[in-house]
């Protein structure tokens, strides 16, 4: 679900002017001169190192939902409160980002955002009552979404910002493919669900110390006017609600599988632990490397964005049958993993195009809006599917999901047509 998107309006790529020379936020500066080398890698390291973070926390998450609901004596419905409690948190966070950025600078405001999610995950750790859990991960989604913000409006100024963006994204997604195997062999253990986020407090720590120690005191955004105003102007495009109605339908199969997955395997299908785990994490593999090879393969095609995704959309449906219909757990495997692979590029290419939806000035705020539109998907559709799993059985999820699949080719469809052709390099 990585989209690159920064707060309050900042472009990627700004650089600010001192006397005529280029300054980079956070190379140059009284915190660190130029050249110092080794002080930038450490920057990026933490940057890549934040994403890794967020990635690892948000799908070790799906692991522990059997846990949590025989801890709790809760059903799939209240476990799925947790959904919307984790996305309450990101949707608060991108209300405070802004000003925490102006007021705070770069420095402090992410080392707060690791801070509230080091203190989160060490409170559930301690093993909380189901209602503070739910208070409990509202905070921990807060401290995400500041760190996922701030991290991509810092990186976003450097040179080279493309190439280290897309890499930075890279490893949200391999985060995401070590956090299913991390909370697997907790519960393999026989140890408690809740030390899943001992360990992420673990690894929060030398980001914590990272942050405060190395980052640059103050990565200055670039002022957006009347952003408010863009924001009604590019509500009045038709297209942009189609892509927001697009990207909520996505995300929705996106976290959906990947948050019910291992539930699906172990209860549904009767699978071991290790091997749920293994295939979830294959899944977040998929679409890892699908975000990877498969935007470049069909550009050396001659493959244009507007087909590329209806071959993947196609293919994510194939995919989603051979899941369900599979008959042995290695082609089932098989069909989580190209699943997520096909799934891939489909988000970061709907924010690619957006451009081609409405004209320029009101690009900024209608990607706000879109990835706003996606959070919330993420926490409706798999909110639904314990609802559907609850009523109907385990057994709903994957003809559900082949329901999100086709609707979101019908998406993709809508949103085509209104396409203009791209612009001239």
């Amino acid at each position: 679900m990585r989209g690159g998107v920064l707060p309050g309006g900042q472009r990627p790529g700004t650089a600010g002017r001192d006397r005529g020379r280029v300054q980079h936020a956070g190379l140059e500066g009284p915190d660190h001169p130029a050249g110092t080398g080794c002080v930038n890698r450490l920057r990026i390291g933490l940057a890549f190192g934040g994403l890794v973070l967020i990635g690892v926390g948000g799908s070790a998450a799906g692991v522990l939902l059997p846990y949590q609901m025989a801890d709790y004596h809760i059903d799939k419905i209240g476990v799925g409160l947790l959904f919307f409690a984790y996305s309450g948190g990101y949707v608060l966070s991108g209300v405070a980002n802004g000003p925490l950025i102006h007021r705070l600078g770069t420095r402090a405001q992410l080392t707060l955002g690791a801070l509230v999610y080091l203190v989160t995950a060490l409170g559930i750790g301690l093993h909380p009552g189901y209602v503070v859990l739910l208070g409990a991960t509202v905070s921990i989604g807060f401290g995400a979404g500041i760190l996922d913000a701030g991290l991509n409006a810092y990186v976003a100024g450097l040179p080279r910002h493309v190439t280290l963006l897309n890499l930075m994204h890279a490893f949200y997604g391999i985060g995401a493919l070590l956090g299913p195997l991390l909370a697997a062999e907790i519960v393999h253990r026989h140890l408690p669900w809740q030390d899943t986020y001992l360990v992420l407090g673990a690894i929060t720590v030398p980001l914590v110390l990272g942050f405060a120690l190395a980052l640059p005191d103050r990565a200055e955004p670039v002022p957006e006017e009347h952003a408010g105003t863009h924001l009604g102007l590019a509500l009045r495009h038709r297209a942009v609600w189609l892509a927001a109605l697009f990207l909520f339908l996505y995300v929705g199969v996106e976290f959906t599988l990947g948050n019910w997955g291992f539930t699906l395997l172990t209860q549904g299908q009767g699978d071991g632990e290790l091997l749920a785990g293994y295939i979830v994490s294959g899944y977040w593999l998929g679409l890892t490397a699908g975000r990877f090879l498969i935007s470049p393969s069909t550009s050396r095609a001659g493959i244009g964005p507007v087909a590329m995704v209806y071959g993947c959309l196609l293919a994510v449906i194939l995919a989603v049958v051979l899941s369900w219909w599979g008959p042995s757990a290695l082609v089932g495997a098989l069909g989580f993993a190209l699943t997520g692979f096909f799934l891939g590029p489909v988000f970061p290419t709907t924010i690619a195009v957006t451009p081609r939806l409405l004209p320029g000035p009101l690009v900024p705020a209608a990607i706000g809006l879109l990835v706003g539109a996606s959070v919330v998907g993420g926490a409706v559709f798999p909110f639904v599917a314990g609802a559907l799993a609850q009523d109907l059985g385990l057994a709903a999820l994957l003809p559900y999901l082949l329901v999100l699949a086709v609707a979101q080719t019908g998406g993709w469809w809508a949103i085509a047509r209104r396409m203009r052709a791209p612009s001239p390099v």
